[in-house]
């Protein structure tokens, strides 16, 4: 079946497009992209007035299958992707068992084939069980279909084990994923160490705790000359460096998430657990670090460290509640609502930060509007203002500060693989 897409604004910053084109569908492919494309067959979609993108890649979810099924699984975790606009994720590898082998690499990318809404790529894990003690299989994982290796949720805190993990890693062009954090300079703490934590009595996580191990891995990236992907960078200090290791030329890359591009330190004052996060949400000044390191391209990526929990995981006392918030199905709107429409980022800047450069990242042959490539594809409506409401998400997770915030421009259709999946907030077919 063709569709056929008429009349929107195509932005797809991998060939430079921004206009009013349409865009033809055949094949589950990118058929022509192009003013005034007459199709006699095809489906017609009027998307004038809306932005026509390629499919948003999220490069940092927690899927929870295998193991933690009570949180979340693959089925319901790509539901919520595709419900938010995201035709892609990449896959973090703390599940249980850890996805530290070949075999549950395979389980995951085989179960995304099989249930997932939206694409799924596994990430391995860089040591055995995520412990930091022993190297995983890294080159079987890769065989497997792992696109990057991470112990995302644990710091690796032996170097030279990380410095082994680079070396490997470079073997195979894989991109060393960094949780940069010092746990003993963490010190078991649960926010940002600061005013806020002084004044909640809050034991504090310090910048610095973040700072010392993002400095680590860039000197180890220099050295090994392997690619370093720091996740979800949250200070200021961790900004700098990074925007000067890519002048001294590191194969260094950066992320950072929408909740602290959002929120800082002064949200834990609600005592909203949704609002502990690892890395703890900053002070203002890291904020604004964050955004400008967005602008000048220190900072390639926007991802949404989704991490779902059970409602009862969440609903205890601050202290004792697991890190992690949810973001599948409110990257869209916070992005385009506070960044695009606050005039932080032009339109192309943004969706670079969540197409082409994290499928550059992970190698990935997405992120692009071009012809022949596949048709993922997000339409966005830069005008619908609506209200974020969590009893609506397709995640079985409701752990979300954003609940109840009025947000302008929001994804109304989600294609992937020419079938579209989503129409105006609502899932309208069975995915793969």
């Amino acid at each position: 079946m063709m569709l056929l897409l008429k009349g929107g604004r195509v932005i797809d910053p991998a060939n430079d497009l921004d206009d009013i084109r349409d865009v033809l569908i055949a094949d589950g492919k990118i058929k022509a992209v192009d003013r005034n494309i007459q199709a006699a067959d095809a489906v017609v979609y009027d998307v004038t007035g809306k932005i026509v993108s390629p499919g948003w890649i999220d490069m940092h979810v927690h899927l929870r299958e295998p193991g933690f099924e009570h949180k979340e699984t693959i089925y319901t975790g790509t539901r919520a992707a595709v419900a938010g606009g995201i035709t892609a994720v990449a896959a973090m590898p703390n599940t249980n068992p850890v996805a530290d082998n070949q075999s549950v690499i395979a389980f995951v990318k085989d179960k995304g084939r099989q249930v997932g809404y939206a694409k799924v790529f596994p990430i391995g894990a860089i040591t055995k069980g995520s412990q930091g003690e022993e190297l995983a299989e890294i080159g079987d994982m890769y065989e497997a279909g792992a696109v990057a290796i991470s112990d995302d949720g644990k710091p690796v805190m032996n170097g030279q084990l990380m410095r082994l993990a680079m070396e490997y890693a470079r073997m195979f062009d894989l991109p060393v994923i960094s949780h940069a954090e010092d746990l003993k300079l963490a010190n078991d703490g649960f926010m940002h160490e600061g005013y806020v934590s002084t004044v909640l009595g809050f034991r504090g996580i310090p910048s610095v705790a973040e700072e010392a191990m993002v400095a680590r891995d860039l000197l180890l990236a220099q050295m090994t000359d392997s690619r370093l992907h720091i996740a979800h960078v949250s200070t200021k200090g961790a900004v700098e460096m990074i925007r000067e290791a890519k002048k001294r030329g590191i194969p260094v890359t950066a992320e950072v998430t929408p909740h602290h591009l959002t929120l800082t330190d002064e949200a834990v004052q609600s005592f909203d657990t949704s609002t502990k996060v690892n890395p703890p949400l900053r002070a203002r000044e890291d904020q604004e670090a964050l955004l400008q390191g967005l602008v000048d391209g220190t900072i390639d990526v926007i991802a949404t460290d989704h991490a779902p929990h059970a409602g009862e995981e969440k609903e205890v006392e601050f202290a004792y509640a697991p890190f992690g918030l949810i973001g599948l199905e409110t990257m869209v709107p916070l992005v385009v609502d506070r960044l695009v429409h606050q005039g932080r980022l032009t339109w192309k800047d943004a969706i670079a930060k969540v197409t082409v450069n994290p499928a550059r990242i992970l190698g990935l042959e997405l992120g692009t509007l071009t012809v022949g490539q596949a048709a993922d594809i997000t339409v966005i409506d830069p005008e619908k203002v609506a209200r974020v409401d969590k009893e609506r998400f397709y995640s079985m997770a409701r752990n979300t500060p954003f609940d109840g915030w009025d947000l302008k421009g929001w994804p109304v259709m989600t294609i992937v693989d020419g079938r579209v999946l989503m129409e105006d907030g609502r899932l309208v077919d069975t995915g793969r």
